[in-house]
């Protein structure tokens, strides 16, 4: 762990204090635009947005990447990050957000392929696994201390809005001072989706669904709060409690995922979710109780990304797994695009009120838990000793992180025949 602390801490910093940025204007928003009088269908299409531009620029930053280089992308991408931030309240409008949220998308979905390319080089086959939990506890955490600095300022004012501003500007200043040497980018080729679905099912329909869910989670929670009555710092703790919750039970679930058949504890850790998301929406009222179920939920969903890749992981040679995993992280953004419009209706007063926001949320997660039950009757199941071991693995990542991920996993041996992996029985 020193090790990895020692060569990367300049660029986890760095990513620290980007999470923190970007989960700071993702609360904000919902806060603020309910302050400007915007509905609730209009906030779900500025929530909708961000993940436009992050899917689109998945895509696109490893060509740019390749033509300038990690260190321009970086410097260009932050300084139009920065800038977004400091617009959003000159131009408090549903239509300068929406267009807002998709450069911010854009841009942090560049930044986030180069960090990871740097973090992927900076780390060795011995404490690849370490860097990777690094990256996602880093992530995690920027985006729980996001919601403490919600109390600093007044939403309603500049003061929060500029100070992501300068989160995201400082976040470059350790990375682009390093003196580690810029690292080769190489990435694979994506598998096709027809051969992924093929392949995997369960791991396409899931991601689908978790895409949705996850897309609730980043864009609408604030909105929710603010739509409920809560307080700024309800809302917060609100959020936070998500985050923590997907931090503290990422590494049980894993452990248990890898003594057990994945398809049942995603059909079980599915379940919980839509019971955490059930009890919100029924005894949401009582803050306590929300917190409960928003840790529920966060603690089953996030957890779910990396069991879904894993289980995918199970039927695919070892050379093929980051491919497959960015065809996944793909489908995933496809979802997100849906879940916040899909929540924004369900949460208008003549549908199911600001509670709709769980509706979506318990909605899939159920759905994904019966997808998992059928499917076990479907396929035959992978013997424990030659499934591979889950790799952490964020929402928020992009296909570099697969390509970390995928060093992680050790290919299980090959010794039963019968055992076709890359055949749907």
């Amino acid at each position: 762990m020193l090790q990895v602390l020692s060569s990367a801490w300049a660029l986890l910093l760095g990513v620290g204090l980007l999470m923190v940025g970007n989960g700071l204007q993702g609360t904000l928003l919902g806060v603020r635009g309910n302050m400007e009088g915007f509905s609730t269908l209009e906030m779900s299409f500025v929530m909708s947005a961000y993940f436009v531009g992050f899917l689109g620029g998945s895509r696109m930053a490893p060509e740019m990447i390749r033509r300038v280089g990690h260190v321009r992308v970086f410097a260009a991408l932050a300084s139009f990050i920065s800038s977004v931030m400091i617009l959003y309240p000159l131009f408090a409008h549903p239509m300068a957000w929406v267009l807002g949220r998709v450069v911010i998308g854009f841009c942090f979905s560049g930044v986030y392929v180069t960090a990871e390319s740097w973090l992927n080089n900076a780390a060795d086959n011995k404490n690849r696994g370490k860097a990777l939990s690094l990256y996602m506890i880093v992530q995690m955490v920027g985006i729980v201390s996001a919601q403490g600095l919600m109390l600093i300022g007044d939403p309603s004012g500049f003061d929060n809005f500029v100070i992501a501003s300068v989160l995201i500007s400082i976040s470059f200043a350790p990375i682009l001072l390093s003196v580690s040497p810029t690292p080769s980018f190489e990435t694979t080729r994506p598998m096709s989706l027809k051969k992924l679905l093929h392949t995997s099912p369960l791991g396409c329909v899931g991601m689908f669904l978790l895409g949705s869910v996850f897309a609730a989670q980043f864009g609408m929670s604030a909105v929710y709060g603010a739509k409920a009555g809560l307080s700024v710092a309800q809302i917060s703790i609100f959020i936070a409690s998500i985050y923590i919750g997907a931090m503290l039970l990422q590494y049980p679930l894993g452990w248990l995922s890898d003594r057990m058949d994945r398809r049942q504890l995603i059909m079980a850790v599915a379940a919980a979710g839509g019971v955490g998301a059930l009890i919100g929406f029924f005894l949401g009222g009582e803050f306590g109780i929300l917190l409960a179920a928003s840790f529920l939920i966060g603690g089953t969903t996030n957890p779910l990304y990396s069991l879904l890749i894993a289980h995918t992981n199970d039927y695919l040679d070892h050379g093929d797994m980051a491919a497959a995993s960015g065809g996944l992280i793909f489908i995933n953004g496809v979802g997100a695009i849906a879940g916040p419009l899909i929540t924004g209706w369900l949460m208008n007063d003549h549908v199911f009120g600001p509670a709709g926001y769980f509706v979506l949320i318990a909605f899939l997660l159920f759905a994904l838990g019966l997808y998992a039950a059928w499917r076990m009757t479907r396929r035959a199941s992978i013997p424990v000793e030659y499934a591979g071991a889950v790799s952490p693995m964020s929402p928020v990542g992009t296909p570099m992180a697969a390509e970390l991920a995928k060093d992680v996993v050790q290919e299980p041996p090959r010794h039963e025949p019968e055992i076709e992996r890359n055949q749907e029985t």
